[in-house]
């Protein structure tokens, strides 16, 4: 979520009115709901005010759009897998297993995604499509980890220091995008997923050898 000078207000794409708002919280709770039964694309801003009870005018008093809502659900789902990544670079064991555990969670997150919330990685495939600034914050969220697991592997000698680092982290993060990405974790099958994120990390880790 991004955050402007005014924080009384809400600064989440499409979003209106006060930046703390039980109301808003309500509705994104019940449209979480709502999705995860029906499913982000089969469901409009009047099925969510019947579902929650309130009127169409009351919901667009908080977001702007159904894409709104959607976006507000999609950042607390990527918000999960982005905690779960940070867990990973601040783990106080190598930066080496750092990055494989890095490869590891993501691909355990993107299954769960896509095998038990599925009506939620819809949402993902909808905001990848229409480039919401959600999907944005959550690829700068995964660079921002890699840089900080790469600066730690450097000043523990571990990695090589050669390479311009922002350099590094960029390719890092376009090896990730097939584990990550909600489009292309439907092309293959879980485990085939697991063994080639290993051979991707094992690969990434030898080109970062001093």
């Amino acid at each position: 979520m991004r955050k402007s000078k005014n924080t009384d207000q809400a600064t989440t794409a499409g979003q209106r009115g006060p930046a703390e708002h039980e109301r808003r919280d309500q509705i994104i709770q019940s449209a979480d709901e709502h999705f995860r039964i029906y499913g982000y694309r089969k469901t409009s801003v009047s099925d969510l005010g019947k579902a929650i009870g309130v009127s169409n005018a009351y919901i667009y008093r908080f977001f702007e759009s159904k894409q709104a809502i959607g976006e507000a659900i999609c950042a607390m789902t990527l918000g999960r897998i982005v905690d779960a990544i940070q867990q990973v670079s601040n783990d106080k064991t190598s930066a080496t297993n750092r990055i494989r555990n890095l490869y590891k969670v993501i691909v355990e997150q993107g299954l769960n995604l896509f095998f038990n919330e599925k009506k939620l990685h819809d949402i993902a495939i909808c905001a990848v499509e229409e480039g919401w600034s959600t999907v944005r914050d959550y690829k700068q969220a995964k660079l921002d980890v890699i840089h900080k697991i790469i600066a730690d592997g450097r000043d523990m000698g571990e990695f090589e220091r050669k390479t311009p680092i922002d350099e590094v982290c960029v390719a890092i993060l376009e090896t990730l995008q097939p584990f990550a990405h909600p489009i292309l974790l439907q092309q293959n099958e879980p485990e085939i997923l697991k063994i080639r994120a290993v051979a991707v990390s094992n690969l990434v880790l030898r080109s970062l050898a001093p």
